[in-house]
């Protein structure tokens, strides 16, 4: 059988390098040619570029490299260790070819990718390509892998190029408990020297929102954010606009807490923890108070009745988790560095989690807060005197025991990480005054968010199935 030749050519592959000290030619000053200069720059390499055009889109943003433009010529090869060509160029391209006569590695940006995940970690790398609907197959391998429990980055034409993120214009923060939060700020401010706004958010020591904190927050919002923000975009506040978006932000809140709520449900359709950090997601940050989060929320409750309908359990790392053998309340952020590994422990023992505190860091919905457009500054200060994090912790405590309770749970779990205070502080307290107010025992476990050195699998792992086996002899002395 004759096979028809391929239309596409493809480079041998070179092996890895070093790319401190070398000295690479980068052929083409778009968005790929930029983002290869600065990681090449990063690595410590020095670049020759090159351009047929006149006027390259990026040549402006470069003050300091060789930049040749006009016709490729076979003098730009000389010195040079290394060849990298952005993806619309042709191989058949002549200096190209000339220099693989001459021995010197010819690569894209996703090879210097590929060289760097190679180096730095055990991450594996899965490549589309082809001529047609590769934007398509990388969506929907991204999707695929995430919904596996799979950690994953969609990148290439995708996505962005890996060019930096542009200067910012203001940078503002809102402090609801998170002491770090004010250390990388500052560090923020001297990097991208620039305007800096402090949103103070009293902490909540009696358990309520004091009437002078409360104002004390909205003379923050009308002397020193608004303006702020009026500088930086020059345009007046409008409180007609933030009112429409708050009426919006409401309704998409409306849709959420009917699927934070859907796991007092058996089966419950949802894992509250691990599965919902991914349905927190889009209004904790810039989907709120937008059309589009609206949308995702109604699809989402839509979705997740559903599966009520059908008895269905949430889909975990492991697949479906329909057999459900404990209900769970956690308390405490997950291990990002070790998500998947984290969750697998519990989907493993047929352990669901109804309820988390963490996935109210970002607001706590489901205990009544609703954005109020009739009281658009005020509601503001509200939200964010309102945060999990901002909350005393006898207010933690009686959310605990309302998880527990209303969602019927078996128990209850506390991961303890070193790297946030405004959790790991007072969480003993918290163990001890949740049992004895609803009788049932919990389980104390120590990781962190972002120190794999901290995340012991072998000891979290022993420590949940003795927590379980523990709640299944519970069960065998009360039947008993």
């Amino acid at each position: 059988m004759n096979m028809r030749p391929p239309s596409f050519s493809t480079l041998a592959r070179p092996q890895p390098m070093a790319l401190a000290g070398r000295r690479v030619l980068v052929l083409g000053l778009g968005d790929t040619g930029l983002s290869v200069v600065n990681w090449l720059k990063s690595e410590g390499g020095s670049v020759r570029i090159a351009d047929t055009r006149a006027s390259p889109p990026h040549r402006n943003d470069l003050h300091e490299e060789e930049i040749v433009t006009g016709k490729f010529k076979a003098s730009l090869l000389k010195g040079m260790d290394l060849v990298c060509i952005s993806p619309g160029l042709s191989l058949h391209e002549e200096l190209i070819q000339t220099a693989i006569t001459r021995n010197i590695p010819v690569v894209g940006d996703i090879e210097l990718f590929a060289w760097a995940v190679r180096g730095r970690s055990s991450s594996q790398v899965l490549a589309v390509t082809g001529t047609n609907g590769k934007s398509t197959v990388s969506a929907l391998a991204g999707h695929l892998l995430r919904s596996a429990g799979i950690d994953c980055e969609v990148a290439g034409n995708i996505g962005p190029a890996g060019t930096k993120l542009p200067k910012p214009d203001l940078l503002l923060l809102s402090y609801t408990g998170c002491y770090t939060f004010m250390k990388w700020f500052e560090l923020l401010r001297e990097e991208y020297d620039c305007p800096a706004v402090f949103f103070h958010v009293p902490y909540q020591g009696d358990g309520v929102l004091e009437p002078e904190h409360r104002e004390y927050m909205l003379r923050q919002l009308r002397e020193q954010v608004i303006p702020a923000l009026e500088r930086a975009t020059g345009r007046a506040y409008d409180e007609d606009a933030l009112r429409e978006r708050l009426a919006l932000a409401a309704e998409a809140e409306d849709h959420l807490v009917a699927v934070l709520q859907s796991a007092k449900h058996k089966p419950s359709p949802i894992d509250g923890y691990f599965g919902t950090v991914y349905y927190v997601g889009p209004i904790f940050s810039a989907f709120r108070g937008t059309q589009e989060g609206v949308e995702y929320y109604r699809a989402l409750r839509e979705e997740i009745e559903e599966r009520v309908a059908a008895g269905q359990g949430p889909v975990t790392p492991e697949g479906p988790l329909d057999n459900q053998k404990y209900r769970l309340v956690v308390e405490g952020p997950p291990s990002w560095t070790h998500f998947r590994d984290f969750w697998k422990m519990f989907a493993d023992e047929g352990a669901v989690v109804v309820a988390s505190t963490y996935t109210k860091v970002g607001g706590t919905y489901d205990f009544g807060f609703r954005h109020n457009p009739d009281d658009p500054l005020g509601t503001l200060a509200d939200y964010c005197s309102g945060c999990y994090t901002n909350l005393n912790l006898p207010s933690r405590i009686d959310m605990l025991v309302r998880y527990i309770q209303e969602y019927e749970a078996d128990g209850f779990v506390i991961n303890s990480v070193k790297s946030c205070n405004s959790f790991s502080a007072g969480q003993l307290m918290i163990l001890r005054e949740v049992e004895k107010r609803t009788g049932i025992p919990g389980a104390f476990i120590e990781s962190d968010l972002v120190d794999p050195r901290y995340f012991s699998t072998a000891n979290i792992k022993n420590r949940l199935e003795s927590y379980f086996q523990m709640i299944q002899a519970r069960r065998a002395g009360r039947e008993a």
